[in-house]
């Protein structure tokens, strides 16, 4: 018998306080004689192949995982017999049966790799198995890896050691930087959509420039402080019982201690009419909307979602990214351009050329953008996407993410990858293995980041991706999302379910359905989700994850990004528009706004089938 003995590998669980790993198991190859029977009707060789998992160094029956023949020739009918002929030279000797293993990628003869056995005839007497004597080839495939272990018991503590001496003082280091100042200013607000009878508008945002002014581009943040409506005296209605039909400028209290009141709003309201319903009844109260009506619900705490609207062209739309507040974005079509809206998707400039767009990603103010071309370069943008610079080399960028300032920005490449940029995508350094990497989120401050490979695992880092940490199971990872401080994070399995952290990656939570999840974004306090479903619907959590709610019609939903609040969202349909939310309830019959005893809540028409809330108290709930 001949036997050849080549190592494996096997991979054993981590805990959490320690690791082992077994040792590495050989592949064993037997050649034996085959008698004649079924396999070989003259007979032959049998070559026999297989992991040696006792570590015996025998290969048993029970190991064998291939199994290959070489069989000798059928004879010829005898002939005729000759007379004798006189002594030949003696002949040469018979070819010799040859075995060669080698090593098989991961394909289609073995899924995860594993070793091939090539077996034939030494026809030119070599002593080598040439590729041209190779008669039958056998595979002895590694297994499926198995699932990391569970952790380990903490070991004990080890007994605390002796304080050491105190170190010498350092030297003082060098002054850092002087913080940026946060600015604010108050401008009057002309009677219209923002406030119905004027008032105030109040912006805020980092004198970035450091010249003591709010700029344009500074803006990350504005409210409005809105004059109470003129007209005649507001009148009260006590409610006893279950409905009742509202009329303009009047308030409504509902004081059923059995029942929930519905109070319906007004079907003919004038802009800038008033509807007040404040509960007294343990029954609380509800109120329903006409058709075509429906409610901003931004100042409610409100999450966007619920109603959507079509803007812009059919393209083959890619990504999308949003400023803080909603108002600026960008969208990349591939083979297409770059598009920005200054006003929440309504309207839509082309900028660049056309190229394989296929990631983008916005700071908070919308002026520092970064698109990323697949198969070509990064290109970057410092005024709102009005001109554009290319970075580094050609590589198939898959994703890019932006800190809140845009100087910090992280890129992942398909089949290759990470790399950082601390300055705005000048230089850029590469981080991590050459993975199958789709997606890459930060932080507001860039030092938090999290990163998806599919058919791999998620990676985090906190130090601006010098170092990166493995997370959770092997799974179809194809897009991830941060809050603000990275702690919360919410990634989507394409071919399984949601999953959501809230310890910044360390531990994760399964939630929905098996569903082709594409895209994810999140409110900066990771509160507010959005996930959308390739083709599917677009889904919505405003618990962190815990449940969520389908909204719009089917379609091939590809991207979406989400304002800082969760008030504003935008999604793109590939070869479809570009469709926009804002906060507000269920457009028609189906949206309301319910409370409880001691809630209350002022709403205002404003135009268009939409009403406004002045003013609320208590936790409502929102449809």
């Amino acid at each position: 018998m001949a036997a050849l003995a080549t190592a494996g590998t096997s991979t054993a669980g981590s805990g959490g306080t320690g690791t082992s790993t077994s040792a590495g198991v050989k592949t064993l190859v037997s050649v034996n004689a085959e008698a004649l029977g079924a396999n070989c009707a003259n007979g032959g060789v049998r070559i026999e192949a297989g992991p040696d998992s006792d570590g015996d160094g025998v290969l048993a029956v029970s190991e064998v995982g291939s199994t290959q023949y070489l069989c000798h020739g059928v004879g010829g009918a005898p002939g005729t017999l000759g007379a004798d002929g006189p002594s030949g030279m003696a002949g040469s000797n018979g070819l010799n049966a040859l075995v060669s293993m080698r090593y098989e990628p991961s394909g289609a003869n073995c899924a995860v790799g594993g070793k091939a056995i090539d077996a034939g005839v030494d026809g030119n007497t070599n002593g080598l198995l040439d590729a041209a004597e190779v008669g039958s080839t056998g595979y002895v495939c590694n297994g499926t890896p198995g699932m990391n272990g569970s952790d380990g018991a903490n070991g004990v503590d080890g007994t605390n050691g002796s304080d050491g001496t105190n170190g010498t003082d350092g030297s003082n280091g060098v002054d850092g930087a002087a913080g940026l100042n946060t600015l604010v200013r108050m401008l009057s607000e002309s009677a219209g959509v923002n406030c119905v009878s004027g008032g105030s508008k109040v912006e805020a945002g980092l004198d970035s420039n450091r010249n003591g002014v709010l700029d344009a581009s500074e803006v990350g943040a504005t409210n409005y402080i809105c004059n109470s409506t003129p007209g005649a005296a507001f009148a009260w209605v006590d409610v006893t019982g279950t409905s009742v039909q509202a009329e303009s400028n009047t308030g409504y209290i509902a004081r059923n201690e059995a029942a929930q009141v519905v109070v319906t709003l007004p079907s003919n309201p004038a802009i800038g009419d008033v509807v007040r319903v404040s509960g007294a009844g343990l029954g609380g109260w509800r109120i329903a909307q006409n058709a075509g009506q429906s409610v901003y619900t931004k100042n409610l705490g409100g999450m966007a979602g619920a109603t959507w609207t079509a803007h812009e062209s059919n393209r083959y739309w890619r990504a999308v990214a949003s400023s803080a507040d909603g108002s600026k974005l960008v969208a990349v079509a591939y083979s297409g351009q770059i598009y920005t809206s200054a006003d929440s998707g309504v309207n839509w400039t082309p900028r660049e050329s056309n190229r394989e767009w296929g990631s983008v990603a916005s700071s908070a103010d919308g002026t520092r953008l970064a698109a990323a071309v697949y198969t070509g370069q990064i290109y970057t943008s410092s005024d709102s996407g009005a001109t554009w610079t290319a970075r580094e080399s050609n590589r198939s960028w898959r994703a890019i993410a932006s800190s809140a300032d845009g100087s910090k920005l992280v890129a992942v490449v398909d089949s290759g990858q990470i790399y950082t940029s601390s300055d705005s995508g000048a230089t850029w350094t590469a981080r991590e293995s050459n993975r199958s990497w789709r997606a890459i989120a930060s932080s507001a401050d860039g030092s938090k980041l999290v990163a998806v490979a599919y058919s791999g695992q998620i990676y985090t880092s906190t130090d601006s991706g010098v170092s990166w940490t493995p997370r959770e199971s092997n799974r179809s990872w194809m897009s991830v999302a941060s809050s603000a401080d990275g702690g919360k994070l919410v990634a989507a399995d394409t071919f399984g379910q949601i999953y959501t952290s809230g310890d910044g990656g360390a531990r994760w939570t399964a939630h929905e359905s098996d569903r082709e999840w594409w895209s994810v974004a999140s409110s900066a306090d990771g509160v507010k989700l959005v996930a959308l479903v390739f083709p599917g619907q677009i889904y919505t959590s405003d618990d962190s994850g815990a449940s969520w709610t389908a909204h719009e019609s089917p379609r091939d939903w590809l991207a979406v990004a989400s304002s800082a609040d969760g008030s504003k969202l935008a999604a793109l349909v590939t070869e479809g528009q570009i469709y926009t939310s804002i906060a507000s309830t269920i457009l028609g019959t189906g949206g309301s706004i319910s409370g409880a005893s001691s809630d209350a809540i002022e709403l205002q028409y404003v135009g268009n089938g939409m009403f406004t809330a002045l003013s609320h108290q208590g936790r409502l709930t929102i449809q």
